[in-house]
């Protein structure tokens, strides 16, 4: 009689798999809590140990490391050397191998990974080892055995069964899809008991959360995957509460206003269209912040994504139904935000409550054609700000400076951006020079009236890396820029703050550089 080795930590579905099987014929062998499952639900089946003769041992870390057990799912059918082993040693064919493994992601999302390394005991007994080894063994003799680690599959297996209809294609993608289980559950063991930042070798769990309409194009075919260690905050994990599903281009412009917002203590709106922000602002409340948001480019913030770091009140809800926008993610909306914000069928609404806090060791990628780049994600802010010029920022400068320096930070390089009191004026992004990046954020600025006072909010000028050449200096004193911050650094540094100094320019270094590719 064919063989079915049945051992899973979740039991879902476990009993009538057992059933269907004893049903069409097939023994069935299994260990521990699950053969108890089975016997007490009438699926009859051997244990294990009778099996091999040896208890399980070690409070039940070993019960399956056998010869019994993996002679019996590696043995090659049509290899005669291999039967007759079998043969000799007493050890029956097993034919069946479902396993589901402990809940090593369920325990570690219940203990966070301890910065002092001391690993809970609850998190090494939740490491399986007998049930990777027989999930392996199983999808290594696909052409002989059938692996399932997956509940879902018992129907497709015993439709199989019942209609002669498992072929070689069938047997192959059950085995891919127990490797690929396998290797996700090793890459969080070993992502969670890792402490060096870079090590010789690497593996990122992931796990698809979505299939995506299409990618950046609809050319381009696209999916949501989902890190097995990082979850609770950003945009994979936030809740949509309204509007159709999300497309590729939506996560990483939700993805980038909510980092930039959780930049700000204070009540903060950010606007941004193809990653870039092209309005920001802090405010008395969110609706404040939205709408000096909004004034320093109405234009492209129409279908734009919004990210508040507060949650969204009635009153600015009202508002933002009157433009065109594609996403809005918040901590929280209340009942009557939700009310009106609903009423409009396309705009999606997530709600992430968990604020971003940067771990020491947080690590971005970025896929290359066969390779990979990984860095430490640009959490920090500045250096040692120092005084550059002859005069210095006044206090509203210097707190606007520092407002801007955190926009900026968050804009693709060549990176400048103009702002009055706590709200950008101009934004300029990704341009190959510079010069032409401020030029960029002057016209937006002039373009659009943000309605402060430019004698009580003065100008001031963030960009994310040193001038190579005096021209941003002088170009950005014409416009009515009256003080800078930028990281310094350059050989020509004296030529910048020359210029600065003749135009009355106050200018301080960041000691940092922010690129962003």
């Amino acid at each position: 009689m064919p063989t079915a080795l049945i051992s899973v930590s979740d039991k879902t579905g476990a009993v009538e798999f057992a059933k269907e099987l004893k049903s069409l014929g097939w023994d069935i062998i299994s260990s521990g809590g699950t053969a108890k499952l089975l016997r007490d639900n009438c699926a009859p089946c051997k244990e294990i140990s009778e099996i091999t003769g040896f208890p399980e041992i070690l409070d039940g870390r070993v019960k399956t490391l056998n010869p019994k057990i993996h002679g019996g799912i590696l043995a090659v059918r049509e290899n005669s050397k291999h039967l007759d082993q079998l043969k000799k040693y007493e050890i029956g064919a097993i034919d069946i191998v479902a396993v589901s493994l402990y809940p090593f992601e369920a325990a570690i999302n219940k203990i966070p990974k301890p910065q002092d390394k001391k690993i809970s005991q609850d998190i090494i007994e939740n490491i399986d080892i007998g049930g990777v080894a027989l999930l392996r063994a199983a999808a290594k003799n696909y052409k002989d055995v059938l692996v399932i680690c997956d509940a879902a599959d018992y129907k497709t297996v015993i439709d199989g069964l019942k209609n002669n209809s498992i072929d070689m294609d069938t047997r192959l993608a059950l085995a891919a899809k127990a490797f690929r289980h396998t290797a996700y559950y090793d890459s969080l063991i070993s992502n969670y008991l890792t402490y060096e930042k870079f090590p010789s070798q690497s593996s990122i769990p992931l796990k698809k959360l979505a299939s995506l309409r299409y990618g950046e194009n609809p050319h381009q075919q696209a999916a949501l995957y989902g890190n097995g260690i990082d979850k609770t905050c950003g945009a994979v994990s936030a809740e949509q509460l309204h509007g159709k599903e999300l497309s590729y281009n939506n996560y990483l412009d939700l993805e980038a206003a909510w980092r930039l917002a959780y930049e700000f203590k204070n009540p903060a709106c950010v606007i941004i269209k193809h990653n870039n922000p092209c309005g920001c602002a802090e405010g008395e409340n969110i609706k404040d912040a939205y709408l000096k948001a909004l004034a320093c480019d109405p234009v492209s913030a129409f279908g734009g994504i919004i990210a508040f770091n507060k949650p969204v009140s009635e009153e600015s809800a009202a508002e933002l139904s009157k433009i065109f926008v594609e996403c809005v993610i918040a901590p929280d909306f209340t009942d009557k935000a939700l009310n009106i914000l609903t009423q409009k069928k396309n705009i999606r609404l997530l709600k992430q409550e968990n604020l971003y806090e940067n771990p020491p060791n947080e690590i971005e990628c970025r896929y290359m054609s066969y390779g990979m780049l990984l860095q430490d994600r640009d959490s920090a802010l500045s250096g040692i700000i120092k005084n550059m010029t002859k005069r210095v920022p006044t206090k509203e400068e210097r707190q606007t400076l520092e407002f801007a320096w955190k926009v900026c930070k968050h804009v693709k390089s060549n990176a400048i951006v103009l702002a009055r009191g706590r709200q950008t004026v101009g934004i300029g992004a990704g341009q190959m020079s510079r010069i032409d990046s401020l030029n960029i954020a002057i016209k937006k600025m002039r373009d659009a009236s943000c309605g402060l006072d430019e004698r009580e909010y003065p100008l001031v000028l963030a960009s994310d890396a040193f001038f190579p050449f005096p021209d941003v200096v002088m170009e950005a004193g014409r416009a009515g820029v009256a003080s800078i911050i930028q990281p310094g650094g350059s050989i020509k540094d004296e030529d910048s703050i020359k210029a600065a100094d003749e135009l009355g320019i106050a200018m301080i270094s960041s000691a940092m550089r922010h690129f962003k590719h």
